[in-house]
Formats: C-alpha cells, sequence, structure tokens
C-alpha cells in the first residue's frame, strides 16, 4: 500500500511518501480502504517525538488518527459491519476488558491505544482497526466530513454533555476558535445544546468566521483585555462552562473569569503544562476542573447523527492529497488555519 510514514523524528520533511506492506486483518478487525484522513496537533507532536510521544521506531511508523473509509475486509468473528459499507474510525482504541470498560466508561480503559500514536495510523490506502472502533456513516456525509469529526468533537461532546452537562441558559467558553476544538466547541455549545457562546481568537477574520458557526461574542486576545472583556460580557458573573485545548497561555484569564459553579474542561495543552491554581477560588465558588481525552464509543455515534443531520460540521480549510503530506503538516505549523487539514487518499 502506499502511505506517508516516518522513520525518525524531526520536521515535516521527515513524512515520505511511498510503499509498506499491507496491514494485518484479525478475527476481531477490519480492514478499511482509507479515503480521507484529517490532521490533528498530535500529528505534529509524534512526528516531532515530543510531548511524550517519543517511538522507538524499530520501523516505519504511519502518523494520522482520524480516518473514514470503506470496509474492505472483516475479520472472521466480525458480524456488526461488512465489506462496501462507509465508515469513519474513532482513533481510541480500548482494551473492552478492564473495569471501565466493562462498565460502558471506555474513555477511562487503564490501556488504551491512539491511532498514529502508538499503532499505525490512517495516512495509508489501507488501515486495520478492531471492528468495535468503526462507525457507519450515510451516504449523505462526505468522507471529508467524517474524517475530521472524531478527535475534535469526541472531547468536546464528553466534556459538554456529559462532564460538564452545560445547560440552554449557561454561557460556555471557547479558548482559541479557529482550531478544529474550538470550531467543534461553538457548534455543539450552541447548535445542540442553545447556550450563550464566547470565544476568543486572534484576527477580525478569524472571528468573523467563529461568529458564522454561532459565537455570540468573540474576544480578539491579541488586541482585547480578556478578562475585562469576559466581565463586561457576562455583567461581572462570569462563564459557567470553558473549553480550553490551549493549556497554560490563556489559564489565567480563563480561570480567573469562572463564573460560581462554573467548571473548566481542559481537552488540550499545547501552549504548555503547567499553570498556577488558585485553590481558594476553587472551593469558595465550588468550582470544577477536570480534563478530558477523547470519549466513549457512543459519543461518536450521536456525533455521527448530528453531523448526518447537518446539526453540526466539520470546518475544514482546505485538503491535501497524500503525497503532499508534509506540506500539510506545515501548514497546520503555520498555524494559518480555520478548522481542520485533511488528506485526500485517491
Amino acid at each position: 500500500m502506499k502511505a506517508a510514514y516516518i522513520t525518525q523524528h524531526g520536521g515535516a520533511e521527515e513524512l515520505t511518501y511511498g510503499d509498506l506492506p499491507d496491514p494485518r486483518v484479525g478475527p476481531n478487525d477490519v480492514l478499511v480502504r482509507v479515503r480521507c484522513c484529517a490532521l490533528n496537533r498530535l500529528d505534529v507532536f509524534v512526528r516531532l517525538g515530543v510531548r511524550g510521544t517519543r517511538l522507538a521506531m524499530t520501523e516505519p511508523h504511519v502518523l494520522g488518527s482520524d480516518a473514514a473509509g470503506d470496509v474492505l475486509e472483516v475479520g472472521s468473528e466480525v458480524s456488526r459491519v461488512a465489506p462496501g459499507d462507509r465508515v469513519v474510525v474513532n482513533p481510541k482504541i480500548t482494551c473492552g476488558q478492564c473495569r471501565h470498560c466493562l462498565a460502558a466508561e471506555d474513555e477511562l480503559c487503564v490501556s488504551p491505544d491512539m491511532l498514529g500514536r502508538t499503532t499505525p495510523g490512517g495516512y495509508a490506502e489501507l488501515v486495520s482497526v478492531p471492528a468495535a472502533n468503526v462507525m457507519p456513516i450515510p451516504d449523505t456525509l462526505s468522507y471529508e466530513q467524517a474524517a475530521a469529526l472524531p478527535t475534535v468533537f469526541m472531547p468536546v461532546w464528553s466534556m459538554f454533555m456529559r462532564r460538564a452537562r452545560l445547560r440552554a441558559w449557561e454561557t460556555a467558553l471557547v479558548l482559541s476558535a479557529s482550531s478544529g476544538v474550538g470550531t467543534a466547541a461553538i457548534q455543539v455549545a450552541k447548535r445542540v445544546v442553545g447556550a450563550t457562546v464566547i470565544a476568543t481568537t486572534s484576527t477580525d477574520e478569524k472571528a468573523e468566521m467563529a461568529a458564522a458557526l454561532g459565537a455570540d461574542h468573540v474576544i480578539r486576545y491579541t488586541s482585547e483585555d480578556v478578562r475585562q472583556r469576559l466581565r463586561e460580557l457576562t455583567d461581572g458573573i462570569g462563564v459557567d462552562v470553558v473549553v480550553d485545548h490551549v493549556g497554560a497561555d490563556p489559564w489565567a484569564d480563563a480561570f480567573a473569569s469562572l463564573a460560581p459553579g462554573g467548571r473548566y474542561g481542559i481537552c488540550g495543552v499545547t501552549s504548555g503544562y503547567k499553570a498556577e491554581l488558585q485553590m481558594g477560588q476553587l472551593f469558595l465558588k465550588n468550582q470544577t476542573v477536570f480534563g478530558v481525552f477523547m470519549g466513549r464509543k457512543d459519543d461518536l455515534r450521536q456525533i455521527v447523527e448530528m453531523a448526518s443531520r447537518g446539526t453540526i460540521r466539520s470546518v475544514i480549510d482546505r485538503t491535501f492529497s497524500l503525497e503532499e503530506a508534509a506540506s500539510a503538516h506545515e501548514a497546520l505549523e503555520s498555524r494559518r488555519v480555520f478548522g481542520k487539514l485533511v488528506l485526500t487518499v485517491p
């Protein structure tokens, strides 16, 4: 099969396009003919070997967590999907045997894998995954749209719908609206829950796009005082739920702006891991800080349903061919992107 892969950690130039052996299919696996694979910041981290992603690299490693395509072959024990089915892949692979998996709390699995991180990913013509990790998609949902759903919508869904339980009369703060997570969070908070949404971004152009997605207010953090604007927009009360995939940089202003009873959700730390927590505020205001990594398998089913109805959609900045994976990585690192980048596999 053709694939984009690395043989050592480093810059985008380390991505090689070439031939690799076809993946093997176990009795409980499915072989997917990949049509599209969306990029994530995790791909860049793995390529660089940073943030705990360094690999032994004893063989070529295929990146890519978010893949969509057609089932080509199924293992002997597989019955829920069949060759020819159109599917999107849930990239978080769980053991199915620990106490959390048995309780349908698979986001808490004690020994998970991540497609493209610890197992070969979707930057390839073919990928083999457990049958439990593919979700059928309707003909009305394009491969590009489907591939861009899992890694950004699953943590947001888990955060808003289950952990923070955002309600229609509350206010959500979405940090960095132009990212894949940001574009997903605006839509779920506004179009699914019906809450008031405040977003932050860097430019007027991105602010306009965030507003078009459903943000009620957009703060340009490069030219406005974020803390002061949040105080003004909430009449001094603060925001009820924060979606933070950025990490250290916005923490101080965002946490200081949390309302009594507020919930601060973290699903990424691209700007840094460490921040100072004001513990007095936390208990005096009955606040919660929690982390989310992806979600449950059923979350993806609900997300696909909402995308199929047109309630939510993947925001795709542009597409690249699989052969252009290195250029796609350079574009992602430039930060001149609104939404997702997607690789198409001919």
